[in-house]
Parts: C-alpha cells; sequence; structure tokens
C-alpha cells in the first residue's frame, strides 16, 4: 500500500503522522492500519486528558475510576475495582485516597470478608461524574463528528471482528500482560 490516501499527505505537512511516521511506503497495509489506530487513540485519549483537566480539574484515570463506580451504584471491591480499571491496588489506593479527600467516594468495610474494603460513589460523587460524563459524550461526539453513522457502523463492525480474531488467537493458559 502507497501513502495514496489524502490523509497521509494533510497528516506529513502538518507535522502531525505520529506513530503513522514509523511506517514505510512498503509496510505491509496490516502494520500501517496498526499505526494508523494507535495514532487515532493516543490523539484521542489526549484530547480528552487535555479537556477533563481544563474543564473540570481531573484526571483521566480519575474518571475512568468513576464510570465504572457509577456502573455498580452497589459498589465494587478495592480488587474488583483495581481489575476493572487493569491497574495496580496501589494505584486504586491512591485514586480512592484522593476521592474519598474530596468526598466524592465512601470506603467501607465488605459485610462478607473482613479484609475487603467496598467503594461507591456519595451522591456528590455521582453527581459529578453525572456533569462529567455528558461532557466527555459531546466530545467524543464532536472529535467522531466528520464521520457519518453509516462510517461509525461500519467502523464499529470491523474493528468488532478483529477484536473476535484476537481474542480467537489468544493462546490458552498464556498470562495476559
Amino acid at each position: 500500500m502507497k501513502h495514496t490516501d489524502p490523509s497521509h499527505a494533510v497528516l506529513r505537512e502538518a507535522r502531525e503522522l505520529g506513530h503513522e511516521a514509523r511506517a514505510g511506503t512498503q509496510d505491509h497495509a496490516a502494520l500501517k492500519l496498526w499505526l494508523r489506530m494507535l495514532s487515532c487513540t493516543t490523539q484521542v485519549e489526549a484530547e480528552i486528558r487535555r479537556r477533563l483537566r481544563s474543564r473540570f480539574g481531573v484526571s483521566l484515570a480519575r474518571f475512568d475510576y468513576m464510570a465504572q463506580l457509577y456502573r455498580h451504584p452497589e459498589g465494587l471491591k478495592m480488587r474488583e475495582l483495581s481489575r476493572s480499571l487493569m491497574v495496580t491496588g496501589g494505584n486504586v489506593t491512591g485514586l480512592t485516597d484522593e476521592l474519598e479527600r474530596d468526598a466524592l467516594v465512601m470506603r467501607e468495610s465488605s459485610p462478607t470478608d473482613r479484609r475487603s474494603w467496598i467503594v461507591r460513589l456519595t451522591p456528590r460523587g455521582r453527581h459529578t461524574f453525572e456533569a462529567m460524563a455528558a461532557e466527555h459524550e459531546q466530545w467524543i461526539l464532536s472529535l467522531f463528528g466528520h464521520l457519518d453513522g453509516k462510517d461509525l457502523q461500519r467502523l464499529y463492525t470491523l474493528l468488532g471482528e478483529l477484536r473476535v480474531q484476537l481474542i480467537r488467537n489468544d493462546t490458552p493458559g498464556e498470562e495476559k500482560a
């Protein structure tokens, strides 16, 4: 695949190739696609981080943490939260301490396991997260706004097929990073 698509020329001229700059004209189309997906993900994530920091003074990690708790109004054990966020227990403890200090979450001992803590959003935390989530959704719609509904659905379907293939390629018993 040559760099014949007009977007590549525009990105190169704007010095915004990002990860795509690693690909050469002789590289396989799959490698170029991977680098383009990585560039898009990095760019969208950086923009969301910037907007969360600017608008609400929170990190993406804090937003993701609160999103997990929002989906579980009954609360989550710290270990479950750590697993769902794919971060260490130390990271979750640090975020919990910060959010508890800001009265956005509360921590209670588990009634079934004295060694575990259950964390849940406070009413203030739920209200704060709802405000952030509403703006977050608008940011995502805006960032993807140039794609029409048909293109969005096609891209979503293709990436879903890729994910299914990746899961099928997983070697059973092999530990994931």
